[in-house]
Formats: structure tokens, sequence, C-alpha cells
């Protein structure tokens, strides 16, 4: 993927992200969608927090419009993993979620290549590329509203070929916003595994249409070496 332009924002050295997908137990809902509503100041003290998006998702955690009742994600970026530690165990800051889920899901994620930004922000790239072993990726982008409807034309067929993919551990659809602010988000065997699903079908066509379509007002893509994966999801334990 590259290392992002010059022009980028400085970034913060030695951080890590923590990545949740919680779907909140229906007597909770209510909870929740007051979380997406606060946003960022649902998560406001956390010690060490510099960086954090609120999300929902699409049904069942998947890609489509339809979006999801219960479904949502966080994505913190600590500045170190002193941080991340203090927030994911036992009492912290992400706990109140944990209550409230039916299934809960958070790792840790250090990235080792990232390009572009988000509201302003890009990740500092802390750790080398593996030589083996899983990695995740995290793909988002602002779509610019003229471009909106040739986008979600693409999504179909490139979210059944991510659910088929060979090496896939996991993936989920996120967003701040319908339509226009989404994000991907997916957990693979290794880098190969990854590489050869970004190099065919559906998937390689919507990036070179994407390329050359002008569709994002801002994006960014960052590869992760994942570690101290927590909890469930969609009933499987994924610790």
């Amino acid at each position: 993927m590259g290392l992002a332009m010059s022009s980028d924002p400085p970034v913060a050295a030695g951080e890590v992200v923590v990545l949740v997908l919680v779907d909140i137990a229906p007597a909770s809902r209510l909870w929740g969608w007051s979380r997406i509503v606060l946003g960022a100041r649902a998560l406001r003290g956390v010690p060490g927090l510099r960086f954090v998006k609120v999300m929902g998702s699409g049904f069942e955690g998947g890609f489509g419009l339809r979006p999801s009742a219960s479904i949502q994600a966080l994505f913190c970026v600590f500045q170190d993993a002193a941080g991340a530690d203090r927030f994911t165990a036992p009492g912290g800051a992400l706990q109140a979620w944990r209550d409230r889920a039916i299934d809960c899901f958070s790792v840790k994620l250090r990235a080792f290549s990232s390009r572009g930004s988000w509201s302003g922000t890009r990740l500092a790239v802390v750790a080398p590329a593996p030589q083996a072993g899983p990695i995740a990726s995290l793909t988002r982008a602002s779509i610019r509203p003229s471009r909106a409807w040739a986008f979600w034309r693409m999504q179909p067929a490139a979210q059944r070929s991510l659910a088929l993919a060979q090496g896939c551990r996991l993936a989920a659809g996120v967003g701040e916003a319908p339509l226009l602010r989404q994000a991907t988000f997916s957990i693979w065997d290794d880098a190969a595994s990854m590489d050869a699903y970004a190099r065919t079908g559906a998937h390689r066509a919507a990036i070179e249409a994407a390329a050359g379509g002008g569709f994002f007002a801002e994006s960014m893509f960052v590869r992760f070496v994942p570690y101290d994966a927590q909890g469930s999801w969609k009933g499987r334990a994924l610790g």
C-alpha cells in the first residue's frame, strides 16, 4: 500500500489501535444508539485516547445499505500500549459495552503500512511488516455525494467475494454515516491471502473504479499486525 504522502498530518509514535465490534442486546439498544449519537463524547476522559470513532454497521455486520439495529464498532487510537491495555481490561471503559452485548470482540492492532487520513488524522507506522501469521486491514472513505450511487452499485458483488474469500477470518462493514462515510475491517490468515483477494474479481474492479472515478473526498488504507484478540463475534469465540 505504501506510506502516506508527506502532505498528510504528522503522526504520534508508539500508538496502538483497538478495534471493537459489538452486538448490543435488545434491552440495551437505546443505550447503544445513544453512544452513536454521542460519538467521541461517549469516551471522553479515557486515558491515552487520542482519536476515536463510534460507528454503526450494515445489517448483520455486512456492507449493504440496510443498517443494523444493534451492531456497532469502536475504532480507538491510543498513544501507547498501556492506554489500550487499560481500556480493554476487565472493569475498563470497554466494560460498559461488554455488559450490554450479545457478542463483543476486541483486537489490538499495530500499523505496519498506512496511507491517507481519517478526519485529518493519520496513523503511525509502528511495526515491521510480518513475515508470517495473521494481518488485519482497514479501508475507510468519505464518499463524495455526487458519486455515492456509482460507488454503492459495486458493493453487492464486492461483499459476496469478501465473504467467500479464502483466508478471511473476519470481515465487517461499519460507518460513521449512512451512504457517505464507510469503512471495512478484516482479518486474514496472512498477507498472501489478503493480496490474492485484492488482486482478483469484484474487489479489484471496485478499487480500479475508485482510483479513476474520484469517489472519495478523503480515504485511509491501513494494514496492521493484530494481537490480543478477546471475546466472540456472531457466536464464535475469536480470542
